[in-house]
């Protein structure tokens, strides 16, 4: 008994979807973290721990993973585990099974925790470790019966799991959540069986000459045509348009008509499906109220440019995403644009229907070829539920045609549950930057995927992927479907034919796992293998001869330029049509925005490649910077680590060399953070090893830093400024000890372009050696 009342006290402080992720994962996500239930596993070598788990928690698998606790783990040694492979039920029971021992280890560990919160809040006096403990606590909703229910299942799953000899932690066909589908609406919905309405009166529409969808879907494309364009490089043109800035055209065929921004825009000359023409002035109304009233009354001046290239066909990278300016703009304007594509796609097919259905015998059908090998043609990838609910509220507004004529939207009650977020779950005296706020809105579970299907005036939410038009998924929600090479059920057939993919806020998967998304990128429009009951006669030739890459266009936004998220749009964008990117550079950058005076000395360490710059900084900071600050005097120091790689280095290294510091990163516990920021306040500490991920997921203010050490510099360049900002929370007020290090190379010309500037940044990588630079925030 008492280790199942255990097990539910333990259960018992996590809400429904921290209970969810925890089935699932075996861990809590970092934004909830509280530390508790994670039940972590010590190795010294290099190898995945938590085997077929894609969640986004576990960004850095294969890693020498070792415990938390800041102030045990430097005083203990370093001794060799054997590596286990634990899933995450095998976790979660263990968590829920303790042993009477550790019912008291977890009593010391309680009243440890109470005692670092107290000290923090007297620490924190104006209320900022209250609003911490309002964001992690959770309330207790008397969900007893479910509380059982759900370590029950659990146990009973394991039972099963164990005795199948499989592990099915993370396979939404055996997980805690039963994925639902909609298999009812299935010959509502079907292409195959039905025919466009008459009263629609599109049915000629797409087969006008000029209409953008019909040129680019219908032209085929040659042999020597492909081969050229795997070959050869691309050839780039660059214009200068009003909103946008710099614009560069690039492409491998013949050089294209280059683009010109239109300074007004008729919606009938956009060839939109006819429902739009008359929906989207409406639906765009909020964004036009709050800009001068353009001569086109539709658009907003940033969503004609953006339009403009997405209605044309080309591959568009637009990297300055604002959730908090213009991220809503840009969102109405990619739904617009899919929402379109969709329907005249699906048009195109319904009219054809008619056509067969009313053919002479004998006809020839080639004419009628007008699909892909599977359905779905849209992939929308965007970080949480939340921002999948709004895309789904914009299709239902666009197809709305007025008040009177609602469309039928099937599910849309248990998708408003399953999407949609509790306002109670959220503090109310929760205090966060507005950027914060923006992103982390609503629902933030990242681990979700739904099908929708659209005909004429319905729509079907959860539909099945080969019966969707329509896929909008997290990169960890795709991920789990696609599966790892040697997994027995594994599918990525339903992105065989995909032509529009749009990855949105792709900035946040950095923070999240980037690998999901170069994991998806390999997967998409291959050659499915099986025919999934297709009518190879209605195929489109390109999708029949591996060559869907090539008519795929690929619409990805962010709030920064990376090289990472560059790469993507170099690497896996193939459009024949050409690729558009944004490259505006930027002028001032955010150290303007450091309010506090204070020296700033960047460092240039000197690496041959972009390989070797990783080990060249690690040498760089021990054998040149290190040194500087392991006198006394020289006392809390700030060591911002963007890479949790190098964090473990680092880690690993200041206990080898017995340095005074403690730690915090994303897999810090509630209480060894409290008591990490409590002993770097009153100098108990030299050091502080602090992580990018974390400042992401929490946005807490250090107090008591004196000096700042940038290992790196920060994948968001206003991390840079808040971080430097923090110092005015000090008591000191001794300006003059406050000192900022940043170490840089050849190879972060964008970043150091983003906190410095552009004017800066030439000066200080045209000097090949070591640039000390002194700049205060006012300069």
């Amino acid at each position: 008994m008492g280790k199942r009342r255990a097990g539910r006290e333990l259960v018992r402080s996590l809400s429904k979807k921290q209970k969810k992720h925890l089935r699932e994962f075996g861990e809590e996500h970092p934004f909830y973290d509280k530390g508790n239930m994670i039940v972590q596993v010590e190795v010294k070598v290099f190898a995945c721990c938590f085997i077929g788990c894609y969640c986004c928690c576990c960004l850095h698998l294969c890693v020498p993973f070792q415990s938390e606790d800041s102030d045990k783990s430097s005083k203990e040694s370093d001794s060799e585990t054997e590596v286990e492979q634990v899933s995450g039920y095998h976790k979660l029971l263990a968590t829920l099974k303790t042993s009477p021992e550790s019912e008291s280890e977890e009593e010391e560990d309680e009243s440890e925790s109470e005692e670092a919160e107290e000290s923090e809040a007297e620490m924190d006096s104006e209320g900022s470790q209250k609003t911490g403990e309002a964001e992690e606590g959770e309330e207790d909703n008397n969900d007893v019966p479910e509380e059982k229910e759900a370590t029950d299942t659990a146990e009973q799953m394991l039972s099963q799991e164990q005795a199948d000899g499989t592990d099915t932690s993370c396979d939404p066909r055996h997980g805690v959540i039963e994925e639902f589908t909609d298999v009812k609406h299935e010959s509502e919905f079907s292409l195959e069986t039905n025919f466009m309405e008459e009263e629609s009166g599109d049915c000629n529409a797409d087969r006008r000459d000029s209409n953008p969808f019909k040129q680019h879907m219908d032209k085929e494309l040659e042999e020597k045509e492909i081969e050229k364009m795997s070959t050869l490089p691309k050839t780039s043109s660059q214009s200068q348009w009003p909103r946008l800035g710099q614009v560069i055209f690039s492409s491998t065929l013949e050089k294209h008509k280059t683009l010109k921004a239109d300074k007004e825009v008729d919606v009938k000359q956009l060839h939109l499906h006819k429902p739009l023409e008359s929906t989207w002035p409406k639906v765009n109304k909020q964004f036009l109220s709050a800009v001068d009233k353009p001569v086109d009354s539709s658009f907003t001046p940033l969503q004609r440019e953006l339009f403009c290239i997405m209605n044309s066909y080309r591959d568009l990278f637009y990297p300055e995403r604002n959730a908090l300016t213009n991220g809503e703009e840009i969102r109405h304007a990619y739904c617009l644009h899919a929402l379109n594509h969709v329907l005249k796609a699906n048009a195109q097919v319904l009219s054809n229907n008619a056509r067969r259905r009313d053919r002479k015998p004998g006809t020839d059908t080639d004419d009628h070829r007008d699909q892909g090998l599977t359905r779905p043609k849209v992939l929308m990838i965007v970080p949480f539920r939340e921002c999948a609910l709004r895309i789904v509220h914009i299709f239902i507004s666009l197809l709305e045609v007025n008040d009177k004529k609602k469309i039928d939207v099937s599910n849309k009650k248990r998708f408003k549950g399953e999407f949609g977020s509790d306002p109670e779950e959220k503090p109310p005296n929760l205090k966060r930057p507005e950027d914060y706020e923006a992103v982390f809105a609503g629902n933030i579970d990242d681990h979700f995927r739904i099908g929708v299907a659209i005909l004429q005036k319905s729509m079907r939410l959860y539909a099945p992927f080969y019966s969707s038009d329509i896929i909008i998924a997290s990169p960890l929600g795709i991920r789990t479907v696609i599966g790892a090479e040697g997994e027995k059920k594994r599918d990525f057939d339903f992105l065989s034919s995909i032509e529009i993919l749009i990855i949105d806020q792709a900035d946040i998967y950095l923070m999240q796992n980037w690998e999901h998304v170069l994991h998806l990128m390999k997967h998409i429009n291959l050659l499915p293998l099986d025919s999934h009951g297709v009518d190879f006669s209605r195929v489109r030739m390109p999708n029949l001869n591996n060559w869907s890459k090539y008519y795929r266009q690929t619409l990805l936004f962010s709030a920064l330029q990376d090289p990472q998220i560059n790469s993507v749009f170099n690497k896996h964008c193939f459009n024949y049509t050409g690729q558009v990117a944004i490259r505006n550079v930027p002028l001032t950058g955010s150290i303007s925005h450091v309010v506090v005076q204070l020296p700033h000395v960047f460092r240039r360490l000197e690496a041959d490649s972009v390989t070797s710059v990783i080990d060249g900084r690690f040498q760089f900071f021990i054998d040149k910077v290190l040194p500087e600050y392991r006198d006394a005097i020289m006392s809390h120091t700030l060591i911002y680590v963007p890479s949790y790689f190098d964090y473990v280095r680092l880690r690993n290294y200041f206990k080898k060399e017995d340095l005074n510091f403690t730690h915090i990163c994303e897999y810090t516990k509630k209480a060894a953070v409290c008591r990490a920021r409590r002993f770097f306040l009153k100098g108990e500490k030299q050091f502080l090893l602090f992580t990018e991920r974390f400042h992401f997921y929490k946005r807490y203010t250090i107090k008591g830093i004196r000096n700042l050490i940038f290992y790196e510099l920060p994948t968001y360049s206003h991390f840079y400024s808040e971080i430097c900002n923090m110092l005015k929370a000090t008591d000191s007020g001794v300006d003059a000890t406050w000192t900022c290090t940043v170490l840089y190379s050849k190879y972060d010309a964008q970043k150091l372009a983003a906190v410095v500037g552009i004017d800066r940044t030439a000066q200080m990588l045209q000097s090949k050696k070591n640039v000390h630079l002194f700049v205060t925030g006012e300069n």
